[in-house]
């Protein structure tokens, strides 16, 4: 990373700390999507955000520049860094009262980054990276194709996060403004403030959108010149994972955010994904399935995610027509089916509330009819949810297996029951499992061929693992 670039100065102060950064590789179509969608749902913001972007270049910016002005209807503040370029300052967005440019020195390390922070008192977004280096691209150098450029950093849905990183983009611009950097830091102040005191935007729809941009980059990608393709084979497959990557980042960092706003049990869906997977193994499931669950057991709190719901209320959306059209495919209005690759997922999600002798939701299913997966995820969940209302209490692992037990037969599988006394007891002997968020930017889960169903199977690029391991 650039010595004094924001992004260096990030990672410098969460490195020792309880909870490093979680940085990946993101080749440059992905971030316009991922730019583009985060950028587009201000529009549909409750409040006016702030919101402080970096282009490295003005050209780029001038590509932007027209939307960028659309967004200023609705942003109380705009700033824009980039090292100038010709026409960079006459474009009529630049003319805004509420539109700022900073044009960066070339020697400035924010001149290699591309950032878009957002907050308001209802949403906050980040993407946050810097270019790689000629070096960092190894012997073949860097790409001859623009979209194949490749940026290290993460983005992110956390309030605090970009609190932080707001600040720092602040103080950096008070090396060259000092007026702008008094009043944006009296702004930020007042949206911090404000923030919690009105309802949240709905995440819900913040990462439908996410992941709507992100498959239709997809399919401009495959709808490009034949040519193209023909000479980047291995690229273009590279491209893809990234995109889909993606994907499954947005819906891992949305359960994520679901958790850490539980205060009773903020580590709930990464407690549930290793329990899920130790009675994979005590079942003796066979690997591909075990990953499945766990994957499932990370997404689980999604299900009851309004999202979607709100999204398909035609009065409520602005893309009421694609996604009434979409409507027919998720009869359950579960937000992972707006994803192909994870329909096995939301499948195992959306059935973990079956009751063993029916009545449960949604379908009433019953006995082995009921995936065995959901009947897995409902067990364990309901478990890990007792285990954590009980964790102040003298024997909450006794207390949360017999409320449990009290339940077999009627609401859950006594056969798995019986399993969980015995993951239970290894428990109580000192077995420990592995609870720990999982590194969102380093892996993506693609279809496999295991069932008639898309089975999860992890995949960690190689690019990132070198970057990440060379840190």
């Amino acid at each position: 990373m650039l010595q004094g670039s924001i992004l260096q100065q990030l990672d410098k102060t969460h490195r020792s700390g309880k909870r490093p950064l979680n940085f990946g590789v993101y080749y440059k179509n992905t971030l316009v999507a991922l730019c583009h969608a985060l950028e587009d749902f201000i529009l549909e913001s409750g409040s006016k955000p702030l919101m402080i972007t970096a282009f490295q270049r003005g050209k780029w910016y001038l590509q932007e520049a027209d939307r960028y002005g659309e967004i200023a209807n609705k942003a109380s503040q705009i700033v824009i860094l980039a090292a100038a370029d010709a026409g960079f300052a006459e474009h009529p967005t630049s003319q805004r009262s509420n539109v700022a440019l900073v044009e960066l020195d070339a020697a400035d390390p924010v001149a290699q980054e591309w950032h878009l922070i957002v907050m308001s008192e209802t949403y906050t977004a980040m993407v946050l990276c810097q270019e790689l280096s000629g070096a960092d691209y190894g012997v073949k150098g860097p790409p001859e194709h623009d979209r194949e450029r490749k940026f290290y950093g993460f983005w992110t849905f956390e309030p605090e996060l970009v609190r932080e990183t707001l600040n720092l983009a602040i103080a950096h611009i008070g090396g060259y403004n000092q007026e702008l950097q008094q009043t944006l830091t009296a702004q930020a102040q007042q949206i911090t403030a404000a923030f919690g005191t009105k309802e949240r935007d709905d995440l819900g729809v913040v990462v439908y959108r996410v992941v709507d941009y992100l498959q239709k980059s997809h399919q401009d990608l495959h709808q490009s010149g034949e040519d193209i393709l023909q000479t980047l084979p291995l690229s273009e497959q590279a491209l893809d994972d990234n995109l889909i990557s993606n994907e499954m980042q947005a819906f891992l960092r949305m359960a994520q955010l679901i958790d850490q706003a539980d205060a009773t049990n903020p580590m709930g869906a990464a407690e549930v994904a290793a329990l899920s997977e130790a009675m994979g193994q005590l079942l003796d499931l066979p690997a591909w399935q075990i990953k499945r669950l766990r994957l499932a057991g990370l997404l689980h709190r999604l299900t009851a995610l309004q999202g979607v719901g709100d999204l398909l209320d035609p009065v409520k959306s602005s893309i009421q027509q694609e996604v009434v059209l979409k409507k027919e495919l998720m009869p359950k209005a579960s937000v992972l089916r707006i994803m192909p690759q994870l329909q096995a997922i939301a499948h195992i999600v959306n059935h973990q509330t079956e009751h063993w002798e029916g009545g449960g939701k949604p379908d009433g299913m019953a006995y082995d009819a009921i995936p065995l997966e959901s009947r897995i995820l409902g067990l364990i969940a309901e478990f890990q949810h007792r285990l954590a209302a009980y964790r102040s209490q003298e024997h909450s692992l006794a207390r949360a297996l017999t409320d449990c037990q009290a339940l077999a037969g009627k609401v859950f599988d006594p056969k798995l029951v019986e399993a969980l006394e015995l993951l239970a007891m290894g428990m109580q002997q000192g077995m420990s499992l592995q609870v720990n968020q999982p590194k969102i930017a380093a892996g993506m889960w693609l279809i496999d061929s295991h069932s008639d169903e898309t089975v999860a199977a992890d995949l960690v690029t190689d690019v990132t693992n070198s970057l990440t391991n060379n840190q």
